[in-house]
Order: structure tokens, then C-alpha cells, then sequence
């Protein structure tokens, strides 16, 4: 009966000593290395600036915007001036309405698109809102972006890349499925819109849409929900 006992004793302790373990919280694990893009080292902060107001007037017709109008893909080294980024930026995404309305219409005023400009003084991402940008500096972003584009030469080479990306959920939390259709759309009209202003301040640009997006995203340190739809470069066209 004593080593009957004793075995029912030591049984009991095993069950406890497993009840114990599972119980126990499971060992940490180390944590994965941080996603970081390879060929470019961003500044998670950047300065908030505000953009020259936008000009309403110009000496160039809509119809001669539209004439004139053609791909351009060489320019020469001057940079653009502030003055000339806003104004492109204010073309394809500004506002002009008290109720928030912009350039370019926007399936259910919505709005999914997110504007970026990488030049060599920095990575300019447009706020609608108070026609302002944040500027933080981006290394090596245009040899990462060039290949990212397949070393078009427009991208490699122009003084001002601008990038449409687009945040899906914005447009498919009401519009579902038909989400994806009506973004693209809305980067149409954007992109058009910008073209059009290049001709009017005398500038040269060209939309691509040949390019590894998650090359782009990492090249310029994108958020990963700020899908690039466009690159256009924009700059003086080489004479």
C-alpha cells in the first residue's frame, strides 16, 4: 500500500508541475529586424513649411495648355523654385473650396491621394490643408529610385520627381470593391492636372508608370499603405 501510495503522491506532482508549465508565459522571442529601405536613410521627422500662395491668373490659355502639352524627358540641371513646387502641387491636389473641395474631383470628396516631390534638397509631402508640405531629407534617394523606374533616363536625371501615391482604404471603406477603379481614375485627373501647369510655368514633365512599386516605397521611405501610382518628373526642358 506504501508504494502505492507513493506512487499516487508522485503522480499528483507531475500533473501540478505540468499544470505549472503551461501556465508559465511563454519565452519572449527575439524581436525581427527592422524594415528599413535599403538604398535610402530617412529622417522620420521633417520641417513643416508653408508653399507660396498659388498664382490664379496666367498668360497661358487652358487651350494653349492643352496644345502645347507633350512628353518631355530632358531637362536641364537648374532646380525648381519653391514657388514652382507648390504651384504644381497646388494644380493636381490643392483646395480650392471652404468645404474642402480640390482641383481634381475625388470620388465621394474623399480624397485618397498622398503627393510627394523628392528633389535634391528633400522629399516634399504635400498638406492640402494650408497649402503646406513636410520636407525631411532622404540619402541616396535618386540612385535608388532610378533603378527602381528601370533607369528611365526622365527619372534619373530631372531636378524634381513627383510621386501620386494613393491610400485605398480612404475610397474602399464606402466605394468596396469599386475602390481600386476610382483611385486610378482620380491619379488621371491629378496627374493631367499637373501637366498641365508644367506647360503653363513653362516646364517640361512626363507621367511614368513603369517602376517596381515596393522599390519606390523604400527608395523615398513611403508608408506602406501609400501605394505609388505616378512618377513625374518635371524640370526645364534641355535645348
Amino acid at each position: 500500500m506504501q508504494g502505492a501510495g507513493s506512487k499516487i503522491i508522485a503522480g499528483v506532482l507531475i500533473m501540478a508541475s505540468m499544470s505549472l508549465v503551461a501556465c508559465a508565459p511563454p519565452v519572449a522571442l527575439p524581436a525581427p529586424p527592422t524594415a528599413v529601405p535599403s538604398a535610402a536613410a530617412v529622417e522620420a521627422a521633417g520641417e513643416v513649411i508653408t508653399l507660396p500662395a498659388p498664382r490664379l491668373q496666367s498668360d497661358v490659355s487652358l487651350e494653349e495648355a492643352l496644345l502645347r502639352r507633350r512628353s518631355v524627358r530632358t531637362y536641364s540641371d537648374q532646380p525648381l523654385t519653391l514657388a514652382e513646387i507648390g504651384q504644381l502641387l497646388w494644380a493636381a491636389q490643392g483646395i480650392t473650396d471652404e468645404r474642402g473641395l480640390r482641383t481634381a474631383p475625388s470620388a465621394g470628396a474623399l480624397y485618397p491621394l498622398e503627393l510627394y516631390v523628392a528633389t535634391d534638397d528633400g522629399l516634399y509631402h504635400y498638406r492640402p490643408q494650408g497649402h503646406q508640405a513636410e520636407v525631411r531629407r532622404v540619402e541616396g534617394w535618386r540612385e535608388a529610385l532610378c533603378p527602381a523606374a528601370l533607369s528611365q533616363g526622365a527619372v534619373c536625371q530631372a531636378p524634381a520627381v513627383f510621386v501620386v501615391t494613393a491610400v485605398y482604404a480612404r475610397t474602399a471603406a464606402k466605394y468596396g470593391e469599386r475602390a481600386e477603379r476610382y483611385v486610378r481614375l482620380e491619379a488621371g485627373h491629378a496627374a493631367q492636372n499637373l501637366l498641365l501647369q508644367a506647360v503653363a510655368l513653362d516646364l517640361g514633365a512626363v507621367p511614368i508608370g513603369a517602376f517596381y512599386d515596393d522599390q519606390v516605397q523604400a527608395a523615398l521611405g513611403l508608408p506602406a499603405d501609400h501605394q505609388p501610382l505616378y512618377l513625374i518628373p518635371v524640370g526645364r526642358p534641355a535645348r
